[in-house]
């Protein structure tokens, strides 16, 4: 796996060369809770549209529309703040709030994964998607981590590292390889995503 990750991106395209870039500096500045993370989602986003249509990875591509939809909201969101603050704070959601975006997430894998499997082949004339139901999961996953990210919910990062963890598998199976690559390093900045905004909310507590 390490060799043909090597290879591919030893010989990786100007296009996914700069989705590879603009997609790790989108998670730092996350991390980093800087604005400038919706900026180079934006531009990760639209390069994306290309690789996962080609790839036959539907629900990817439908989850991208959407994916530029919350990065245009969550510019606007942090930009603004919370109520007249300068800067939206890092807060987590209420048990009550988990257990009900839980349910709602997974129901929607669940609907979603229909509409993969009859949506392409039956109405559109298409090939089969891919791996409907890996497929509907890492994008209702990221839906839910992308809306929890433009609030500024420590709990996106719960999110984000099941889809990381699920994306690396079937990016490599599909032989995304440069994708794989990123979904794999995403996992560790998943992990430091969590902790430093875990010290950001633990900061603004002691602050107030």
């Amino acid at each position: 796996m390490i060799q043909l990750i090597i290879d591919y991106v030893y010989n990786i395209g100007f296009l996914e060369f700069i989705g590879l870039i603009s997609g790790l500096l989108c998670v730092l500045f996350l991390i980093k809770e800087h604005i400038a993370t919706w900026l180079f989602g934006i531009v990760y986003v639209l390069i994306s549209f290309f690789i996962f249509w080609e790839a036959r990875l539907y629900g990817d591509f439908l989850l991208h529309i959407i994916f530029l939809i919350l990065n245009i909201y969550g510019w606007y969101s942090w930009v603004q703040g919370d109520k007249g603050n300068d800067k939206l704070p890092v807060t987590f959601l209420t048990k009550t709030q988990s257990i009900y975006i839980a349910f709602l997430t997974i129901i929607g894998v669940i609907v979603f994964a229909q509409l993969l499997i009859y949506l392409p082949k039956f109405i559109l004339g298409l090939e089969d998607s891919a791996l409907p139901y890996w497929d509907s999961t890492t994008s209702i996953f990221s839906v839910t981590g992308m809306w929890l990210t433009t609030r500024k919910k420590i709990d996106n990062w719960y999110y984000w590292l099941i889809v990381d963890i699920l994306a690396s598998g079937i990016y490599y199976y599909k032989e995304l390889y440069f994708y794989s690559l990123l979904y794999l390093i995403y996992i560790g900045l998943a992990i430091m995503g969590y902790l430093s905004w875990k010290r950001s909310f633990s900061n603004s507590h002691i602050a107030t």
